[in-house]
């Protein structure tokens, strides 16, 4: 680790990740666990392949399933994961949704309340169940996946309007806890190519998206900055939304 005179030791923590079961989510767990943490996947999808990598690399892991949109199921996975492990440190908050790709007159309040339950709810009833366990123990980190689209997507209002409240809770939350050890930072990752952006666009356009750097990311690169922002490096980081897009914009 570099001289980082505020870093804490490296440790062999946990983690919980929700959508860990595939996509960003999925990769953000890999990587994590490469740096020496247990891992939880908390997905409504199978998790037990994210698992078996994990534990090649040495690392213990345990599937959850678990619906974030349920409460009271989230505060049982943070309970089940320090019954188990003893501990937990690091939250990742990859489960979402894009939802219905329409115009604003052909959306439902049905599917704006799924979306927005999903997408902003799920993180809500995260960072509640997990912070408390941080703040007793001093240290603690948690990142979510939030979107370009907080800045408006006329076909994907419930998507972007829940990204949006996604931000605003980062930086709200950023600036609660971090003289007590918890610090609270997000992840825009643009397009990465994953089972939700792949199958919106033409073979085309994924090969040219336009993108100052010529392509979309990997999933694998999104959970590189994921992975600093959860780990003893970051000393000094907190209320942030870093942009991993290939530019700026």
């Amino acid at each position: 680790m570099p001289n980082l005179r505020f870093a804490a030791p490296k440790e062999r923590r946990v983690a919980i990740v929700t959508g860990g079961a595939r996509g960003i989510g999925g990769a953000s767990a890999i990587r994590i666990a490469e740096e020496g943490r247990d891992i939880v996947i908390a997905d409504v999808e199978d998790g037990s392949d994210t698992v078996k990598q994990i534990e090649a690399l040495g690392q213990k892991a345990l599937y959850i399933k678990t619906d974030v949109t349920d409460e009271a199921a989230v505060h049982a996975l943070v309970e089940k994961t320090v019954e188990t492990f003893g501990r937990l440190d690091i939250l990742i908050c990859c489960a979402g949704v894009l939802g219905k790709e329409k115009p604003f007159l052909e959306q439902t309040a049905a599917e704006f309340i799924r979306v927005m339950t999903i997408n902003v709810n799920g993180v809500f009833y995260a960072h509640q169940a997990a912070i408390p366990y941080m703040l007793k123990q001093g240290w603690g980190r948690c990142v979510t996946i939030t979107s370009g689209a907080r800045h408006g997507a006329t076909n994907l209002v419930p998507y972007g309007t829940s990204k949006g409240a996604v931000f605003s809770f980062i930086n709200a939350l950023g600036n609660a806890y971090p003289k007590q050890g918890v610090f609270v930072n997000g992840v825009e990752p643009g397009r990465a190519l994953t089972e939700m952006v792949v199958p919106r666009f033409s073979a085309e356009h994924l090969a040219n998206p336009g993108t100052p750097i010529g392509r979309y990311s990997d999933a694998e690169e999104v959970a590189e900055v994921v992975e600093m922002l959860s780990s003893e490096r970051n000393t000094y980081t907190t209320g942030s939304v870093w942009s991993v897009k290939g530019g700026t914009g």
